[in-house]
């Protein structure tokens, strides 16, 4: 999944407004950050096969420390306490937390069974929505814009780089996205899938920053 870990992100800031939506970004995120780098040192595997599902043609082979179930808890654990120590606001650490977690949840609906439960083996899940590319477009536009719609609802522009940022993010989103479907597979490269990654979240986490610190949130009066 793609889109739909970043809608949810977008989400978050309803119930999360004091925290960053480049942190909300980071966070939900977090395990696919780290995992080209344990790939680079070969502690976990991937095969790039044109055709393996509709959708992706990653063969995720073995990634039990960023990608199982009980790492999730572990890392949403480690992000969120760390976020706490700096800002001392245990629902907003929480929040941080759950977001880290969201993400086992959300690609449990797109992978075919590969997502461990834990870091030791076991059966693997998956509800297999990557074998249909329609149904995942759906579903992740459905997550993706419902997301932003609670932010553009909760927030509002205090400048024009407010307004424009938040465009050209979503821009972005709807071109990247177009171009994980339908483009040609990537490089069967470590190295080189390493270097997208970080282009793509440098430009997305660069956006975020500039939008969210151009926006502010619209308070509610009580009656």
């Amino acid at each position: 999944m793609f889109l739909g870990h970043y809608g949810l992100a977008f989400g978050a800031k309803k119930v999360a407004p004091k925290v960053s939506l480049l942190t909300l970004f980071v966070a939900v995120e977090f395990v696919d950050i780290l995992w080209p780098f344990l790939l680079l040192l070969d502690v976990e595997q991937v095969r790039i096969q044109p055709g393996f599902t509709e959708v992706t043609p990653f063969e995720f082979v073995h990634y039990p420390y960023t990608h199982s179930l009980v790492m999730g808890v572990v890392w949403g654990l480690i992000c969120g306490g760390i976020y706490w120590v700096f800002q001392k606001d245990l629902r907003s650490a929480l929040m941080v937390g759950l977001a880290v977690l969201s993400h086992w949840f959300l690609d449990l609906i797109v992978h075919v069974p590969d997502l461990p439960l834990t870091p030791f083996g076991g059966e693997k899940f998956g509800m297999g929505m990557w074998n249909s590319l329609p149904l995942t477009i759906v579903t992740e536009s459905i997550i993706f814009i419902a997301g932003v719609w609670i932010y553009v609802r909760n927030t509002r522009a205090i400048n024009a780089k407010g307004k424009w940022g938040l465009f050209a993010l979503i821009t972005f989103f709807v071109i990247a996205e177009i171009f994980n479907m339908f483009g040609p597979p990537p490089e069967d490269s470590i190295p080189a899938l390493l270097g997208s990654f970080v282009v793509l979240q440098a430009i997305v986490l660069g956006l975020a920053h500039l939008t969210d610190r151009n926006r502010s949130e619209i308070e509610t009066n009580a009656a």
